[in-house]
């Protein structure tokens, strides 16, 4: 279950071209009953334990969530839901995303998101603009 990125990952996203803002797509699916830290509450509520506690992280590098959503159904793909929520959180830069993801503070409050999680993905995204699909 990925919850925590591989060395490869972490330095291929600390050598790539840092061209602004990076906005990360997490992709969350609950334990239906937390472990570790979270140990006797859901797995949904472990996760708000973690929202709470890396918010001042977030902030602290200049990052914010741009979205919260909760998927309702799938209208293309499989049937079974594969995510209970899906986040963008948006930062000014790699370096502010590396530099939050590696504070040892942040990390402790990192426990509640390995207990509430069954599966994850984040994935780094930039955004585009001036987006034109000509299509006829």
């Amino acid at each position: 279950m990925p919850v925590h990125p591989t060395a490869e990952q972490v330095t291929q996203l600390s050598e790539a071209p840092d061209g602004g803002p990076l906005v990360m797509l997490n992709l969350l699916r609950f334990k239906p009953r937390a472990d570790g830290i979270d140990e006797g509450v859901t797995g949904a509520e472990a996760y708000a334990r973690y929202s709470v506690a890396a918010e001042p992280f977030l902030q602290g590098v200049g990052g914010r969530l741009l979205m919260a959503v909760q998927p309702q159904q799938s209208v293309i793909g499989p049937a079974e839901s594969e995510w209970d929520l899906v986040l963008l959180v948006e930062y000014p830069s790699r370096a502010k995303f590396l530099e939050m993801a590696t504070n040892q503070e942040y990390l402790k409050a990192h426990a509640h998101r390995e207990a509430a999680l069954a599966d994850s993905r984040l994935i780094a995204c930039t955004k585009l603009t001036g987006l034109r699909l000509d299509i006829e």
